[in-house]
């Protein structure tokens, strides 16, 4: 089988595709050294504004590991863009909070999504995203049972 008809292929260069496209998108036109997984972690920290966030709560949310995780959490701190805060409750923890630099860039963010997605979309038709959807579905399935597996 050659290298670009496998699956795994083809989803790691359409993953670093989205990567690319929105890290040069977002350095335009937002803050300065943001990249797209800022824009992702600062989406799911204001979708969460209702509760306290955790860095165990980002690692679970994009399956990540600790030392990842820390480093997105100090760059976006370093650039202003969240702090960590004590909570009374637990001295070990600190929850995390966006900044109002980081709310002024999720309209932005959310704006650059819209455009992401409507070119990811187009000429596509719903027939087919419906069926993409169901075979990428399967595929993470496939790969999660492997996951729990190998536990």
């Amino acid at each position: 089988m050659k290298k670009e008809d496998r699956i795994s292929f083809q989803l790691h260069h359409t993953s670093r595709l989205v990567k690319r496209y929105m890290d040069r998108d977002a350095s335009k036109s937002y803050v300065e050294k943001m990249t797209g997984t800022h824009g992702w972690a600062i989406g799911y920290f204001y979708n969460n504004m209702d509760r306290d966030i955790f860095q165990k709560d980002l690692e679970q949310e994009f399956d990540i590991r600790r030392s990842t995780a820390s480093n997105i959490l100090s760059l976006m701190e370093k650039n202003g863009l969240i702090v960590r805060q004590s909570v009374p409750y637990d001295a070990r923890l600190k929850k995390i909070i966006l900044t109002q630099k980081a709310l002024d860039v999720q309209q932005a963010v959310e704006q650059a999504f819209d455009k992401l997605e409507t070119r990811l979309r187009s000429d596509i038709s719903d027939e087919e995203l419906a069926c993409f959807s169901r075979v990428i579905k399967k595929i993470q399935s496939n790969i999660e049972r492997t996951d729990d597996e190998n536990d």
